[in-house]
């Protein structure tokens, strides 16, 4: 069970961390914002909204993989942490 748990813990936050980056990639070739420095004032945290909305989705995807085999799982998890980290670092750097 508890390795059930972790499986699913890791694959929350590995799929959370990849749909931030891809979010925000998109918002910003999509759907350019005005620059928040020479924004007065706005009640809108595109950051906070982000997170929320991939917290939320990293929160099903744990779910689903909760119910899959734990080998294919951890297989599936070391052969995703370096693309994701990649993606991330991309992002990091071109759209922060």
């Amino acid at each position: 069970m508890n390795e059930r748990l972790g499986l699913s813990l890791a694959a929350g936050c590995t799929s959370a961390a990849l749909l931030y980056s891809i979010l925000r990639i998109g918002q910003v070739w999509l759907l350019p914002e005005p620059d928040p420095a020479l924004v007065f004032w706005s009640d809108h945290s595109g950051f906070f909204w982000r997170a929320w909305t991939c917290a939320y989705a990293a929160g099903t995807v744990a779910f689903a993989v909760s119910m899959l085999e734990r080998e294919k799982v951890a297989r599936a998890l070391a052969r995703a942490v370096v693309p994701v980290a990649v993606v991330v670092a991309l992002q990091a750097a071109f759209v922060p």
